[in-house]
């Protein structure tokens, strides 16, 4: 169920998740979620955060003005 528009149905997908550091940009693609179908609204699981946040906190350590990183492909 959608906490925003309170509609039941969502689905599961992918999106990108966007970071600006420091004017930087880190873009991880391929993130999992769930959309709402009725307002498109994205939700990430706890454990995709976690591990979402590792992949910017790595990403953070060579960082170059623009990272693009796919969530399936970073260890």
């Amino acid at each position: 169920m959608c906490v925003f528009c309170k509609a039941n149905e969502v689905i599961s997908s992918t999106t990108t998740h966007v970071v600006d550091y420091k004017g930087c940009l880190i873009i991880v693609k391929n993130v999992p979620c769930e959309e709402c179908v009725q307002c498109g609204e994205i939700f990430i699981s706890d454990d995709v955060a976690i591990r979402l946040e590792k992949i910017v906190d790595s990403a953070k350590k060579t960082m170059q003005e623009i990272s693009v990183l796919d969530y399936n492909k970073v260890a």
